[in-house]
């Protein structure tokens, strides 16, 4: 209880907070896993203790998620990021294109990514050039779509700029999501989408492994050069064992996919998303104090972005707000403002705290 009593109230994008019955998990197995003798960051990835952690995490996942059984999952290192380069390898011919959609940060980086890989992506939308930029995500009306795309590649959710897409182009073509920030916030029709890849620190784990839900005709048309481990189809004829994946990452996984059934599943996590992004929305609705730039309807319930009317006066918020327990609430290191990350495993408790804070530091301040 004491230790509990210590823990602070952390907004952090990602690596991010754990459900506390989670860790208490955790904490209980580190010098002995059930009872087996060893820890599983000692464990050799080709146990049988180990093979029943990762098949079980994966049967949970695809429970949860109701992923049909034409999907792949695969557990992968290297973070979202590195599937910037794995699309185009295995999803891409040279000559040919996909159509990228710009909304924020990461979905530019992965169109940079493959510009640089020498593939030829068409950039069918950017609001990075727009005023403020990154505020919103585009109407059908504004995509400029190439042809025949090989795919049309989606942030769901912009975990620095706060922006959630919530409406998918009406395409034939196969739709990519990264879902990282907002993955099993809420339920998901897998069946949309050709692939979502999402990295786990933001809501189901501890950095170290990328989840991949990959339908299976569309592995083995990957580039002939092609690195090894860049490989969906050798990923998964490896069960995601091709070398020593995380093995300690995916046994936390799974310990969060256990939770969030314990929970009630999605659409109950869903609910209390909602209710916990609305304690803030709230007070950044009430008058103009707070400056929330995203349009209303594209705003993310997991990472919450609003900036306040001076550079001197946002400083002064993060500082007045760390001296309460309120922490790693700067946002992103290129964007300034503030960001709250309201993920799955984040208490109500810590989020009517700030609300209220911010309507103190409001009175204190106007």
């Amino acid at each position: 209880q004491d230790v509990k009593a210590m823990r602070i109230a952390n907004f952090a994008a990602g690596p991010a907070v754990l459900p506390m019955p989670v860790l208490e998990e955790v904490q209980k197995d580190m010098l002995n896993y059930k009872g087996v003798g060893l820890s599983v960051m000692e464990m050799s990835h080709r146990s049988q203790d180990f093979q029943n952690i990762i098949d079980t995490a994966r049967n949970d996942l695809r429970e949860l998620l109701a992923v049909p059984e034409n999907y792949e999952i695969l557990f992968m290192q290297g973070g979202a990021t590195t599937q910037f380069a794995c699309i185009p390898y295995n999803l891409m011919t040279r000559g040919s294109t996909a159509d990228y959609i710009v909304t924020g940060n990461w979905s530019e980086k992965a169109y940079d990514e493959a510009v640089k890989m020498g593939y030829e992506p068409n950039l069918a939308f950017t609001a990075m050039t727009e005023t403020p930029p990154c505020a919103r995500t585009p109407d059908s009306s504004e995509l400029k779509m190439s042809e025949n795309p090989c795919f049309v590649h989606v942030c769901v959710n912009e975990t620095v700029h706060g922006v959630t897409m919530r409406n998918f182009p009406n395409t034939t073509a196969p739709i990519v999501a990264d879902f990282s920030s907002c993955f099993m916030s809420e339920p998901i029709d897998v069946s949309k989408f050709a692939v979502i890849y999402a990295g786990a620190q933001k809501n189901i784990g501890p950095a170290g492994v990328t989840v991949i839900i990959v339908r299976k005709d569309l592995l083995g048309k990957h580039d002939p050069k092609t690195p090894t481990m860049l490989n969906w189809k050798i990923q998964a004829d490896k069960g995601s064992m091709h070398n020593t994946p995380s093995c300690f990452v995916i046994y936390v996984m799974g310990l969060v996919f256990k939770w969030l059934k314990n929970q009630g599943g999605l659409e109950a996590m869903r609910e209390r998303n909602q209710k916990k992004a609305k304690l803030i929305y709230d007070v950044i609705d009430e008058d103009d104090f707070y400056i929330g730039p995203v349009v209303p309807k594209d705003r993310s319930l997991m990472n919450l972005r609003f900036n306040l009317k001076t550079k001197e006066l946002e400083q002064k918020f993060l500082t007045e707000a760390s001296k309460l327990e309120l922490k790693s609430l700067k946002g992103y290191r290129t964007l300034g403002g503030i960001r709250a990350s309201l993920y799955n495993a984040q208490p109500y408790e810590n989020c009517e705290k700030l609300a209220q804070f911010m309507r103190k530091f409001r009175s204190d301040n106007c």
